[in-house]
């Protein structure tokens, strides 16, 4: 059954997808409903017709399965309707459902991205799930046995010899494995919510990772000066190095997969064990003898002020361990680096060149110009004339898998981009490339339009040269990692 219900709403504009900022008032009519049988949308296409004359239809998928048709009527008026699946149904099934593994069908999708790399299973082998369910039975018995193993640990050290009995040393583990579990909370979330981050910075994170670890540290210092918040000090120290080790590791494995150019990645991986136990053995001597100087041992803040020295030293040789590397892989920065360069001077830096650019620091949304992907076609298309700026930008963008447009609202430059479906990590490129163009070349003044039409006349030509440029200067153009934001994507159906 279909609602109608007409009501005025907001047209927005946002600089990231959490937050926005109203703008001019504008009265549509929305009509809200569930999806229906096919019968069912024959029907509400027959009464589209009945309507008027001819109406464009964009479907907008979301990632949580529900879609929005935009039925653009005229000039100005724009009609949409929410759709989501009924229950029990299987409409606008996403690709976890539609692959060809049957076996977690029962599981909600929320779950899947949690637990499950992006694309699973196909962007998997196909031994990895059966593999990872024996996995977990195997940690859950190693951990039992880690517990276990603590208790005859602190007790052998003297936890509970004064009680004469070993139920001291068992509080004392217990306390001791339960701060190990908060903090492997932090692990836990950080896999399961930002796992598709590491592929594509991992410099960039690999540094936070000990920058997050040092805030741990901090708590861990802080015991000896509140030894009665033991617990709740020990615990946040261990969320904190936890979340620090759920960052270093999966980076980390990016980086030695970078070096093993000669597909000899285990071999890379033992070696750089030897190296990391010989500085463990190095710094744990020099660590002993630290705490065997009188002058650190006896006084506290002499001993923060050596770890805090020393702290500030490992995290600038981690800097510059990080600086050198030399990933011929294009991500967002890099991309954004060559782009501004072939822009700017009509040819590409080299990988080493590029790489020393890179700012390993700065977090991409702080980069100019602003670049947010992945927004709704109502947040892209303001102003009176609606239904006319939708159709033009689907003339404009006829041979392109995105919509690009300047955001008007902000004395900023700023882009909004959305995909099409079947949008690609090219069709990202290329998008960077014309939103460089046109932070270079835009003017206020003149025609919104007629400049985007420019700037994609520009990209045309301009685009292939610097393709051919990436690879002379031996970047790797199969791997580009400028991934298209899944939440959402439009799709054009037909106009009736």
């Amino acid at each position: 059954m279909v609602y109608a219900l007409r009501f005025s709403c907001h047209s927005f504009c946002l600089h990231s997808r959490p937050n926005s900022i109203p703008a001019r008032l504008h009265r549509f009519q929305i009509l809200c409903k569930s999806s229906l049988p096919h019968s069912a949308g024959a029907q509400d296409s027959q009464s589209l017709k009945d309507d008027g004359d001819s109406h464009l239809i964009l479907l907008e998928k979301y990632g949580n399965g529900t879609s929005k048709r935009y039925v653009v009527e005229g000039d100005s008026q724009i009609r949409t309707i929410l759709e989501e699946p009924l229950p029990g149904t299987k409409v606008l099934q996403d690709s976890y459902s539609m692959g060809t593994d049957k076996a977690l069908t029962w599981l909600p999708k929320v779950i899947k991205d949690f637990i499950l790399p992006t694309g699973f299973p196909d962007s998997v082998s196909d031994d990895y799930l059966e593999y990872i369910l024996l996995q977990f039975p195997t940690n859950v018995t190693g951990w039992i046995c880690h517990t276990l193993v603590t208790s005859s640990l602190l007790q052998a050290v003297g936890v509970g010899s004064f009680s004469g009995t070993a139920a001291a040393a068992s509080a004392a583990a217990i306390r001791w494995v339960s701060k190990d579990g908060i903090g492997a909370v932090g692990r836990l979330f950080i896999g399961g919510r930002f796992g598709n981050l590491f592929d594509d910075d991992p410099k960039q994170w690999r540094l936070y990772a000990d920058f997050i670890g040092s805030t741990g540290s901090i708590f861990d210092l802080s015991t000896q000066l509140y030894p009665a918040y033991f617990l709740p000090l020990a615990s946040l120290g261990n969320l904190a190095k936890a979340v620090g080790r759920g960052l270093r590791d999966p980076s980390f494995r990016v980086i030695q997969n970078h070096f093993a150019i000669s597909g000899n990645l285990g071999e890379v991986s033992a070696k750089e064990e030897v190296w990391e136990v010989a500085a463990e053995l190095v710094g744990l001597a020099l660590g002993i003898l630290a705490l065997d100087t009188p002058g650190i041992s006896s006084s506290y803040p002499v001993l923060a002020s050596t770890w805090l020295a020393t702290r500030l030293l490992h995290l600038w040789f981690r800097y510059l361990s990080l600086s050198v590397l030399r990933f011929n892989t294009i991500n967002l920065k890099r991309a954004r680096i060559l782009v501004n360069s072939h822009i700017l001077y009509q040819k590409v830096p080299g990988i080493s060149d590029c790489n020393r650019m890179e700012n390993i620091l700065v977090w991409e949304k702080f980069l100019r110009p602003r670049i947010t992907f992945g927004v709704s076609l109502e947040e892209m298309v303001t102003g009176k004339k609606r239904g006319s700026m939708v159709r033009m930008l689907l003339e404009l963008y006829t041979e392109e898998k995105y919509f690009l447009v300047v955001n008007q609202l902000q004395t900023e430059f700023e882009v909004f981009v959305s995909f099409k479906e079947g949008a690609t990590s090219i069709s990202v490129f290329r998008s960077v490339w014309q939103s460089y163009w046109l932070h270079q070349n835009w003017s206020r003044l003149d025609d919104i339009f007629s400049q985007l039409e420019q700037s994609l006349i520009e990209l045309k030509n301009g685009f292939d040269d610097f393709w051919s440029q990436l690879g002379e200067a031996g970047w790797d153009t199969n791997q580009i990692n400028l991934k298209v934001p899944k939440e959402i994507s439009i799709q054009e159906l037909h106009t009736v």
